[in-house]
């Protein structure tokens, strides 16, 4: 993924669900992530897919999901990564992760 300028992204306080695509609920303005210490940061496709989210605390980017969309809309891939540990998971036409 490419660098986004720092107008591209979009914050909020937290999610909710767990199903993926994550559910990012909160929206916070630009200033208003200034005095927090933890938040989310993502951007959207041109269809207002996400497409990539990440959780900041402290400044530092404790957990990051990147999502892969098909021409149907429907999410086919998500990487996952917590520090180290990356998981990288295909779903089904329904968006659901296989289960392998």
């Amino acid at each position: 993924m490419s660098e986004n300028a720092e107008e591209d992204y979009r914050y909020f306080l937290t999610y909710s669900g767990l199903r993926l695509p994550l559910n990012l609920v909160g929206p916070l303005e630009a200033d208003a992530i200034a005095n927090r210490n933890t938040y989310f940061r993502a951007t959207y496709d041109s269809e207002g897919r996400l497409t990539s989210c990440e959780k900041l605390v402290y400044g530092e980017v404790e957990l990051r999901h990147d999502y892969a969309y098909g021409a149907d809309g429907a999410l086919t891939r998500a990487r996952i990564a917590m520090g180290e540990d990356v998981s990288e998971i295909d779903c089904g036409a329904d968006g659901a992760p296989l289960r392998g």
